[in-house]
This record gives structure tokens, sequence and C-alpha cells, in this order.
């Protein structure tokens, strides 16, 4: 299966927060994207341990394209366009998972 793109799994992230929480505070989106994703978000050394630098980047960049509202500051959200990008996703993940599961065979 091809990798998905960070910003994809952080903007899923940021909804399964919000669903479990209501709020998605910078500490509680770390915890969500390395819960989720342990193999994206961790140190390369310590994959223990989720690795905060790796939101930054990411998350200035959601928020330039206007699909995320918020800051580390305060909490983040989605935008109308950010959750439609979120739904095609999760669309996309269930046909993949549909797509590599056994087959089995007829007794």
């Amino acid at each position: 299966m091809k990798k998905m793109p960070i910003n994809s799994l952080i903007l899923l992230a940021i909804d399964s927060a919000k669903k479990d929480d209501k709020k998605c505070t910078f500490e509680q989106l770390i915890k969500e994207c390395f819960t989720l994703f342990p193999e994206t978000f961790a140190f390369s050394q310590k994959t223990q341990w989720p690795d905060a630098r790796k939101l930054d980047r990411p998350l200035r960049t959601l928020r330039n394209k206007k699909l995320i509202n918020g800051s580390p500051q305060t909490c983040f959200s989605l935008t109308k366009t950010g959750k439609k990008i979120v739904e095609e996703t999760t669309k996309l993940l269930r046909q993949k998972k549909l797509e590599f599961s056994p087959k089995y065979e007829k007794s």
C-alpha cells in the first residue's frame, strides 16, 4: 500500500481527537497522531516516543491551505474543506483495507 501523506494523517488525527475530547490541543494532537500512526510520528531512534517536531511544518502548511484553524497555543479544528478531505481519505482507507483483506476460499 502506498504511504499516506503526513498532512492527511494529521487531518485524520484532528478529526479523531475532536470526536473524543471535543477540543484538540497541541498535546492532544501529538498523542492522537502517535497513537494512530506510531511509525510516522515516532523519533527515529526512540520509536516508543512521539516526535512533536514532525507536526510543526505540516501544521503551518495545513493552516496556509485553509484546511485547519488554530495554533499550538489554542486548539485545532478542521475547516469545511479539511472535513471533506477527511471524508475522502477515510473512504480511500476503507477501500484499501478491503482490497488488501485476505481472500477466503470456499470449503
